[in-house]
Order: structure tokens, then C-alpha cells, then sequence
């Protein structure tokens, strides 16, 4: 893994960083884990932002009324985070040209301080021609994959 942008010592992992070159970059390589908080707080943040008030993103009663453990995160709130880990990863001149995913769990999120987590790590899967690359991403939440067929393609410089 000579050459390529931050390896941690740790975990022997390349860590979101600063701009990743097309260069710098190597199938097979796997990306840092990062974490990301879910409050109750984060969620009616997005409700407003989003649009999407659905009850079972930030009440309770409601949720379980309808079969849910508890609140659940948007989806797309869960998609958000994975598309944030890939646009840290890639840094500021890269170009995200494909992004999509599959809603495998949902992320619940508990109503105390520390909320839910959701845990992101990557893997570089291909170099394309054009300075493409592909990333297979995984997002798990409480030991569960909360996406699947998690996929990115990011142009470098």
C-alpha cells in the first residue's frame, strides 16, 4: 500500500484525508471505517430540511404503533452519510459521477443522548479509464447492514 494517501498504522487502511489521487490509488484497497452520530435532534433536522415529516422519523408512539422497534433514521438520511464518507474520502477537486444504494435495515434511533451509530467503510473496487474509480461501500447500524448494493464511482484527479 506504498504511495497511497494516509495509512494508518493501526489499521492499515487508507483514512478519509485530504484530495486522493487517481494515481495514489489501488483495487482491493480498504478505506478507514468512520462513524457517524444519529440523535433524535439530527433526524427533525432533516425532517425540516427534507420535507419529510413522516411521524415514525421522530415519534415514538407512533413508530411502534406501526410494527417499528422504535424511530427510524430517513433512509435517505442513511444514504446522505454514505455519500458524505465518499465526497471526505475523495476530497474537494473530485467529481462523484454514480452513487446508489439498496435500504437493507433501518437505522433505529433511541431517545437518549447518544442516539444510534452508523459505521461506513469502503473498498476501492476498480480503477475505470477517465480517472474513475469504484468504491463498494458498507453501512452497518447495531451490528446490522443497514445498505447494500452500496456503490459509488468517483472521478479523481
Amino acid at each position: 500500500m506504498t504511495g497511497l494517501t494516509p495509512v494508518s498504522k493501526e489499521t492499515g487502511r487508507v483514512s478519509v484525508s485530504e484530495q486522493v489521487k487517481f494515481t495514489n490509488v489501488e483495487p482491493g484497497t480498504e478505506l478507514a471505517q468512520e462513524s457517524y452520530q444519529v440523535t433524535r435532534l439530527s433526524l427533525v433536522k432533516y425532517c425540516g430540511a427534507s420535507g419529510d415529516f413522516n411521524v415514525i422519523h421522530w415519534n415514538e408512539r407512533i413508530a411502534k404503533s406501526v410494527g417499528l422497534p422504535n424511530v427510524i433514521a430517513h433512509g435517505m438520511f442513511t444514504m446522505a452519510e454514505a455519500g458524505r464518507y465518499v465526497t471526505d474520502w475523495a476530497g474537494d477537486q473530485a467529481e462523484l459521477v454514480e452513487f446508489g444504494v439498496r435500504f437493507s435495515s433501518p437505522v433505529v434511533v433511541p431517545d437518549d443522548d447518544a442516539g444510534a451509530t452508523i459505521e461506513i467503510s469502503g473498498k476501492i473496487e476498480e480503477k475505470l479509464d477517465g480517472n474513475r474509480v469504484v468504491l463498494a461501500l458498507t453501512a452497518r447500524s447495531s451490528e446490522s447492514k443497514v445498505l447494500t448494493r452500496a456503490r459509488a464511482v468517483v472521478r479523481l484527479p
